[in-house]
């Protein structure tokens, strides 16, 4: 269970979007995505997901220029890493990504949900 500062961090960056993040909420609100719920600024393992789908347990982070540098880089991979042993798939994409192809960068959502849910059910 998260904790209530990280609930609460969680509201104030719902609150206040960055134009990446709302241009890519638009595509994935309201089950758009292969009728899943996708859940914006969302806690888990005690981080806060960008986005997150929990049938897939896929995580979905969008990077602005902080993320370029190693010192943030390094807390990123091993952000990732952790959240891999709880089988918590991270995808990265930078903002100018979204906001320069937002449907490729849906587009390449979708192929890993269905990625990642195939695989659930093969298991």
């Amino acid at each position: 269970m998260a904790s209530s500062e990280l609930i609460e961090r969680c509201r104030e960056l719902r609150k206040n979007p960055t134009k990446a993040e709302a241009l890519l909420w638009e595509h994935l609100h309201k089950k758009q995505i292969k009728n899943l719920k996708i859940r914006r600024q969302h806690p888990i393992c005690g981080f806060i997901l960008d986005f997150y789908c929990v049938e897939a347990r896929l995580g979905i982070e969008l990077d602005g220029s902080v993320h370029s540098k190693q010192e943030q880089s390094d807390y990123d991979d091993a952000r990732t890493l952790e959240l891999s042993d709880y089988d918590v798939k991270i995808l990265r994409f930078w903002n100018s990504e979204v906001i320069m192809n937002v449907e490729k960068v849906v587009d390449r959502i979708c192929v890993e949900i269905d990625s990642r849910i195939m695989s659930f059910k093969t298991n």
